[in-house]
């Protein structure tokens, strides 16, 4: 039976996304070496696997070329961002909107710039 497509991401998978959607596509090498600059250096069986996983998920596609797969994402980053958003929405606010601004209002030290930018994102919204 096939996986079902999960709209979130795991740590991990979040952390190779960001790679993946940074360099177009990748090569475990790629995968491997962009990591290792990162200072977060993982086997390649580990590569291979969390990349699997991505792939069952629906999250990336993958092309043969000679004896190398390269991986690219199947969804831009914005529209990552706004799944994994309606996803929490969802899930954790029971899809309320003003619960959700709340609970991010009550978790942060927000600067003044930052609500500066709330209100115009607002105000564009509204016209």
């Amino acid at each position: 039976m096939a996986r079902r497509k999960s709209p979130t991401y795991t740590e991990v998978e979040l952390e190779f996304m960001h790679i993946i959607w940074e360099l177009g596509e990748v090569t475990t090498e790629d995968m491997q070496r962009t990591l290792e600059e990162r200072n977060r250096p993982l086997s390649d069986g580990s590569i291979r696997k969390i990349l699997s996983i991505l792939l069952a998920k629906g999250h990336v596609e993958r092309r043969r070329d000679g004896r190398s797969f390269y991986y690219k994402a199947k969804v831009d980053k914005d529209n990552a961002r706004k799944n994994m958003v309606q996803d929490l929405l969802k899930r954790a606010f029971d899809g309320s909107v003003s619960l959700m601004v709340a609970a991010l209002f009550d978790s942060r030290d927000l600067q003044k710039d930052d609500l500066q930018a709330v209100r115009r994102l607002i105000e564009d919204f509204e016209e």
